[in-house]
């Protein structure tokens, strides 16, 4: 009998990305709407992408499964 596969969190796949060092890449949030009361400054920072924080990266590698 086959061994199960577990299944890529399809919903983690597509906000999160694997870089070739292995660090996983994610966008920041809060830059949707509402953005008239922000500063430029502000919305600039929130279009780059960010590092996922150690605290939160074995949570991250489970839903991703390619770890």
């Amino acid at each position: 009998m086959a061994k199960v596969k577990m299944k890529t969190n399809r919903s983690a796949a597509k906000r999160f990305k694997i870089t070739a060092k292995g660090k996983i890449k994610r966008w920041k949030s809060g830059g949707a709407h509402y953005n008239t009361k922000k500063s430029s400054k502000r919305k600039r920072q929130l279009r780059k992408a960010t590092y996922v924080k150690t605290n939160m990266l074995k949570h991250v590698q489970k839903l991703l499964k390619e770890f």
